[in-house]
């Protein structure tokens, strides 16, 4: 039998891989996170939707060790208090942020963007006479596969289109190994055709690895098709499928009645 732990005394198996508990930031009085509670399993993808303002984004600074809260617990793996702990050691733990921009080394191929990207020492004099092993040119074939660009490995990624290179970033970012990943706004600029095509990307990474997107497109979060968790003033407002919530007359009234 595994030892209790204590979220709720529950055993380890049952116990989720990011636990969020009534946590509280504010900035000049302002509450930006009043008293969240969020759990997210592993494997799970999670979309996260609210109105301008709902702590969307502070929720993210606080997981990455961006803010610290003023009160409140925050846990990965059951045991890790992220509130220790800064974005560089988030980052080691496994857990990897895309923002809504994409940053990519324009003048580099798409092939050398993915490769900069390989978990592997980074230190000066590894850098300097690194050579690509065949584990890191399978992996990088692996992860153009995945993204879609294997046609376009050779091209510069500043060439790429504003869809190519959110692919390209997530693609970056899956090359680090996160266990769990948060992405800002992922369809932002994108093409439908780029928008349906991303939400498929990202059920395909969710199962492996956990995923939490924060997004403002219904028709893009409709097609993640998961567990949707709204916010509203730093607080959780509603819970559950996205036909479910988007019926809720709270829901209506502060967000998609806007």
């Amino acid at each position: 039998m595994s030892a209790p732990h204590p979220i709720g005394g529950l055993p380890t198996e049952a116990l989720p891989q990011l636990y969020l508990d009534g946590v509280s930031r504010a900035f000049d009085g302002f509450k930006a996170i009043n008293n969240l509670s969020l759990v997210i399993d592993k494997g799970e993808l999670r979309a996260v939707i609210g109105p301008n303002g709902a702590g969307k984004t502070t929720m993210m600074d606080i997981i990455t060790g961006k803010t610290r809260p003023d009160t409140g617990q925050v846990l990965w793996e059951q045991s890790v208090d992220l509130t220790k702990l800064d974005e560089a050691d988030t980052a080691r733990l496994g857990i990897g942020r895309k923002f809504q921009k994409p940053t990519v080394f324009e003048s580099h191929t798409v092939e050398d963007n993915l490769a900069l990207a390989l978990k592997a020492d980074r230190s000066p004099w590894a850098t300097l006479f690194h050579r690509t092993t065949a584990a890191e040119t399978a992996r990088i074939d692996e992860l153009l596969g995945l993204i879609r660009l294997g046609n376009l490995r050779d091209w510069m990624a500043g060439s790429l289109s504003h869809g190519q290179k959110q692919w390209l970033e997530i693609g970056m970012l899956l090359a680090q190994d996160p266990q769990l990943l948060l992405i800002d706004e992922p369809a932002a600029g994108m093409t439908d055709a780029e928008t349906m095509w991303t939400a498929d990307l990202l059920k395909s990474i969710a199962g492996e690895r956990s995923v939490i997107v924060v997004e403002h497109d219904m028709e893009f979060v409709r097609a993640l098709d998961c567990k949707v968790t709204v916010l509203h003033q730093g607080s959780v407002l509603a819970e559950g499928r996205l036909e479910t919530v988007s019926a809720m007359p709270e829901v209506i009234e502060v967000y998609l009645g806007r």
